[in-house]
């Protein structure tokens, strides 16, 4: 009996330590200070973000509020240039495609012809006197309580530094603190960027004032300090001397209400925090703030056992990793981290995550950081339904139903219909007029596109109320396609035109993505009002229309056509292949009901190649899955993992020393979309069935993964070993029936919600 007892004890201790270091690996760590802002490591509550250097001598914290821009409240459309559609059309139709060019350059496009920027807000700058001979140095964001620590010696003092952005109580906290008494020693400002600011010290606090030189927008941000040690304010700084620790609490506000109202008052806000701020206790802040994190963070486990390499700091881990991606467990983590940026970067009553989520250190950013939405705005949402993080998507339906406005004065303006309309790109401000150029910036089916993100949250969900709310929204895209769906006159098929196909080719007439994205949003409008018992008039006229419009076509080589005609280039690797929209994330092209034109599409991605950007990784590692080709789509992890700035790689893409994907230059789409697919690989329920484990690759034999979430209302548990299925448990949450398929095995079975089935490998049920 003693014997048992000890090997029982042993096994537990065993299990225990194989947890614990599971869980360790989900940190990024370093061995140094940041040395510049794509080595810093992000914090945010959806409102605030901050990029944190972990210096020695000098913290740099760069801090952004997400809502202030340049610009200011503004119509975009441009008036009258529905009067020259015909003629850009005939054009097109003519195949004078570079004088359509020019007269939409003209006459269509948006004014101004470009839209505003998202601007960084200013840094927290903390000097620490003689601190430059430091030992033992570590900087460690734990993903599991989104706190990073860094911690280092100076002459056997150790010192260090918590910070974290809370969402229940608003506001950044940075914790200072020395393990000998009194011999913590700093001065502490804020500075910005900004051209027009202002700083002034009041006792143990500091106010920063920014004016954004293009446009209405002002920001206030202010910290105050709190300390055991003596505090000596100035006006441009307030120094500390002989404390053991010292907590700095810090936000920041702008006039902005929505986008067409900014005028608030950041100051009211400022005194209403500081005395807040007066008042509470660190380790509670940090206790609500871990509490919430985690009430998101917690729901979702993934895990690829393996060997491990989570004792590397995470720059070295990314070159090793690409060297021999023998670290499953890296795969996981990078699956977990792109849950943390979502949740930093997306909360409920805020903006959607932008081009780089929440944080941006440039006056002029790449691409302006706002929303593009002919792939990269859409990208970062695709893993939020299926990793549990539904709550997340809400910023994004708000930047739908505020887009769907000012898209009906560009429907009008610019096409004569009614309905909504959104082109390739979208601001603060809500700007749905073509921008920057007619040979791109003409593409009328983003509408369509965000707007599938309302039935995808249908379909995770089965939440009926949601879908009667939002059913106007998807009515108002569709009512504009029904109305600017032209007649070909060569094939008397409905086309869109002019548009273009992301972002080759020109101005055309009739890209096949867009007929992908139209037939889609009217196929949800339908499905959707019978579901509600509503709009059948409108339905039946949507029914009839789709089998009018140009269907896909197989070209002279097998591929996927792009275009109308059968033109597509195979030596051209263009990073968009948007042409494939239908078998993801769409799902119209499937091996189920179109073998022929799954082939097709993969001749296509066969024919662009694996090398892109950091996106395109994405994307493509997404479509790889859904081809159920499970070690391609490892192949294309290891690159999207890969070090951006190694030299000797070569391949684009890939991921900076901070995980942050690389376009080249930083755009946090990649982290979102490569996540989605790592998940993709593992499940996939975008038809009748959930299919468990379609497309698991050689180099990801043995793993788990709990709180997954399916279409048709379910939350599944899995597990397998040696690459095959040891157990899965699904909870129905809408009491559906389900399907479940693992390889050539089927079980189908009815559901009570909140009820929890569990089966064995052979889908054999155990109870």
């Amino acid at each position: 009996m003693k014997n048992l007892v000890l090997s029982m004890l042993t096994i537990f201790l065993v299990l225990t330590q194989e947890t614990i270091k599971a869980q360790s690996d989900y940190r990024l760590f370093y061995n140094e200070p940041a040395f510049n802002w794509l080595e810093a490591l992000p914090l945010g509550n959806g409102r605030l973000g901050a990029m944190v250097y972990g210096g020695v001598t000098q913290e740099q914290i760069q801090f952004n509020e997400e809502t202030l821009w340049t610009g200011g409240p503004h119509d975009y459309s441009h008036k009258g240039a529905g009067k020259h559609l015909d003629k850009i059309r005939q054009l097109l139709f003519d195949g004078k495609q570079v004088e359509a060019q020019n007269l939409a350059s003209e006459v269509f496009m948006s004014e101004p012809l470009h839209q505003k920027a998202y601007q960084p807000f200013g840094d927290l700058i903390i000097n620490f006197p003689g601190h430059k001979a430091y030992s033992k140095y570590n900087r460690n964001l734990d993903l599991g309580r989104a706190v990073l620590t860094t911690t280092y010696q100076v002459d056997g003092v150790t010192y260090t530094r918590e910070v974290f952005i809370s969402k229940p109580d608003d506001l950044m906290a940075i914790k200072i603190s020395a393990d000998k008494a009194g011999a913590l020693e700093f001065d502490v400002a804020m500075n910005s960027p900004h051209f027009q600011k202002s700083v002034l010290t009041y006792g143990d606090r500091q106010e920063l004032d920014v004016k954004v030189s293009d446009g209405v927008m002002i920001g206030k941000a202010w910290f105050k300090l709190k300390t055991d040690g003596k505090v000596i304010p100035a006006y441009e700084k307030i120094a500390v001397t002989g404390a053991t620790s010292a907590i700095i609490y810090l936000t920041a506000k702008t006039n902005f209400v929505n986008f067409r109202d900014v005028s608030d008052k950041p100051k009211r806000y400022l005194n209403s925090s500081i005395k807040n701020f007066a008042s509470l206790d660190y380790e509670e802040v940090k206790r609500k703030h871990i509490a919430d994190y985690q009430s998101l963070y917690n729901r979702f486990q993934i895990s690829f056992n393996g060997e491990s390499r989570g004792d590397v700091p995470t720059n070295d881990r990314i070159q090793k990793f690409w060297r021999d991606p023998n670290d499953p467990q890296f795969v996981s983590q990078y699956v977990q981290y792109s849950r943390y940026l979502m949740i930093s970067s997306s909360r409920p009553g805020g903006q959607p995550a932008n081009l780089q989520g929440i944080w941006n250190n440039k006056l002029n950013p790449p691409w302006e950081s706002k929303w593009t939405t002919n792939i990269n705005a859409e990208m970062n949402y695709w893993p939020v339904e299926i990793t549990n993080l539904s709550e997340c998507h809400e910023p994004f339906f708000n930047m739908i139903k505020e887009v769907s406005q000012s898209g009906a004065i560009v429907a009008k303006e610019h096409y004569n219909a009614d309905g909504w309309v959104l082109h390739h790109n979208t601001d603060i401000w809500r700007g749905a007029a073509p921008i920057n150029a007619s040979n791109h910036g003409i593409w009328p089916t983003g509408g369509a596109w965000i707007s599938t993100h309302l039935w995808e949250h249908y379909r995770f969900t089965q939440d009926k109320e949601f879908l009667a709310e939002k059913y106007p929204l998807l009515r108002g895209a569709a009512l504009f396609f029904s109305q600017s769906l032209v007649k070909d006159p060569k094939t008397g098929y409905l086309i869109s035109s002019p548009s273009n196909s992301p972002e080759i080719g020109g101005l055309v007439a009739g890209p096949t993505m867009d007929h992908q994205l139209i037939r889609s949003l009217f196929r949800i409008c339908i499905e959707a009002s019978e579901i509600l018992n509503t709009d059948k008039v409108f339905a039946a006229k949507l029914k009839d229309m789709i089998p009018k419009i140009a269907p896909n076509q197989i070209g002279r080589l097998g591929q996927l056509q792009e275009w109308l005609e059968d033109k597509d280039d195979p030596e051209v690797k263009h990073r968009h292949v948007s042409h494939l929209w239908g078998m993801y994330p769409g799902y119209e092209i499937n091996w189920k009901e179109t073998p022929d034109l799954m082939k097709a599409a993969r001749q296509s991605l066969e024919f662009r190649g694996d090398l892109a950007t950091g996106w395109s990784l994405g994307w493509k590692i997404n479509f790889w899955a859904r081809f159920l080709d499970g070690n391609r789509t490892y192949k294309l992890i290891t690159m999207l993992l890969s070090p951006a700035e190694d030299p000797i790689r070569k391949i684009g893409g890939g991921s900076y020393p901070n995980l942050f994907d690389s376009h080249p230059p930083f755009q946090i789409d990649g982290n979102f979309g490569g996540a989605a697919g790592i998940v993709e690989m593992l499940i996939q329920s975008h038809l009748d069935t959930i299919d468990l484990l379609p497309a698991l690759p050689d180099a990801l034999p043995d793993g788990s993964i709990s709180g997954v979430v399916a279409r048709g209302g379910f939350e599944l548990s899995f597990k397998w070993k040696d690459g095959k299925l040891q157990s899965v448990d699904v909870t129905s949450k809408a009491g559906n029936k389900c399907q479940l398929r693992y390889g050539n095995k089927k079980m189908d079975f009815n559901t009570q919600k909140g009820k929890t089935y569990k089966f064995n490998g052979k889908l054999k049920k155990i109870s």
